[in-house]
């Protein structure tokens, strides 16, 4: 028995793929004036996020994939692995703000990627 997509779950994954993918090209195209307009430290190591940013585009990819597809056996490995990274990344980004001195533009950062989280643990069918 194939169980099919869910809206919500295909919301979240194309409001997912989106929201990387802007994220990404910053990244990759303007990290120093991105560092320079937050106070990140893109502008100071930029290749580094270039490469982080190329990452980020590789998830948004994945989450435009399992978007075009209707059936729930061919996206779950996808969906299993952007519940997991959307819950660790947020944790380690609050811990980075409490006590590791990251800048204040990782709150944004913290609530995309909870908000993430979230949803796709929400949406994730119960079968």
């Amino acid at each position: 028995m194939d169980t099919q997509v869910t809206r919500g779950l295909r919301s979240t994954l194309l409001a997912h793929a989106i929201m990387m993918t802007i994220f990404a090209l910053i990244y990759i195209f303007a990290p120093v004036l991105w560092g320079n307009l937050t106070g990140c430290l893109s502008n100071q190591v930029p290749q580094v996020f270039r490469l982080f940013g190329t990452s980020i585009l590789g998830l948004a990819f994945a989450s435009l994939l399992a978007y075009r597809e209707a059936s729930w056996d061919r996206i779950k490995i996808v969906v299993q692995m952007e519940r997991y990274l959307n819950i660790l990344f947020p944790i380690v980004l609050l811990l980075s703000l409490l006590f590791w001195d990251l800048p204040t533009i990782g709150w944004m950062y913290f609530i995309v990627l909870s908000g993430f989280g979230i949803a796709f643990n929400v949406f994730y069918p119960k079968t």
